[in-house]
């Protein structure tokens, strides 16, 4: 779990990196006006920061975000005073409603590690959407795109705070292990390293679509961006 200072440079070095949060938003906006063009609510579940927020929160009506770290979620709320933000684990939240629209960004949904946990969580999404109501999932890398051994890194400087981010993943079993170190430096503090370890499952293209047949989604996997992986966009039967 992130703790206080970790969720504040989080989205700092994501963003330093070039990730493009207001374009993956308007994918994802684009892909479901295309099936529900009145969608007006949306949860954002795993919402992080909440920077993928903030963009859909430009988009529709009415939006709402469930993060399981309680410091991002702070983070997040801290950002969008206006908007509820829940703590809640994606496998079992229950929030007593239902929207038009449910986003899992960032390939996080790639922590529930195995078949049976996605297709749990994929039917608690299920329960929070209207009939008719859209799903949309950016996944993790499958087996055949999953890089071994790949390294990344970055640095971005924002005021007097320079970040550095190294990682470096491989591939354990049915899942990837990524190891992350930051480096945070600023003058009033001198230089700080933090360490994480990320542990998400590698699965299928027929795994992700065979959880939202089993939720009762019609389901399209959409091989464009947000993040190069594609986007799986659900439509829930009105059953």
């Amino acid at each position: 779990m992130y703790g206080a200072e970790l969720a504040e440079i989080y989205e700092l070095i994501h963003r330093g990196r070039g990730k493009d949060y207001l374009q993956e938003a308007a994918e994802v906006e684009r892909q479901v006006r295309k099936r529900r063009p009145e969608a007006a609510s949306l949860l954002d579940v795993a919402c992080g920061t909440g920077a993928h927020l903030r963009c859909f929160d430009e988009l529709f009506d009415e939006v709402a975000g469930l993060e399981l770290s309680e410091p991002m979620a702070r983070f997040a709320q801290a950002a969008l005073p206006h908007v509820p933000v829940h703590v809640g684990d994606m496998r079992d939240f229950e929030l007593g409603r239902t929207y038009d629209v449910i986003t899992c960004m960032f390939g996080s949904i790639g922590y529930l590690l195995d078949e049976s946990a996605l297709v749990g969580a994929v039917r608690r999404f299920a329960r929070h959407l209207r009939p008719g109501g859209v799903l949309a999932v950016d996944p993790w890398w499958f087996p055949e795109t999953y890089r071994h051994g790949h390294v990344a890194g970055g640095t971005v400087t924002v005021g007097e705070r320079t970040v550095s981010r190294v990682s470096h993943s491989v591939r354990e079993g049915a899942a990837s292990r990524m190891q992350v170190h930051y480096l945070v430096a600023d003058g009033a503090s001198g230089v700080r390293h933090f360490h994480e370890t990320h542990l998400i499952g590698l699965f299928s293209r027929a795994q992700y679509e065979a959880a939202f047949t089993a939720a009762g989604f019609g389901v399209d996997y959409i091989p464009v961006e947000p993040a190069g992986r594609g986007l799986f966009v659900g439509v829930r039967s009105a059953g």
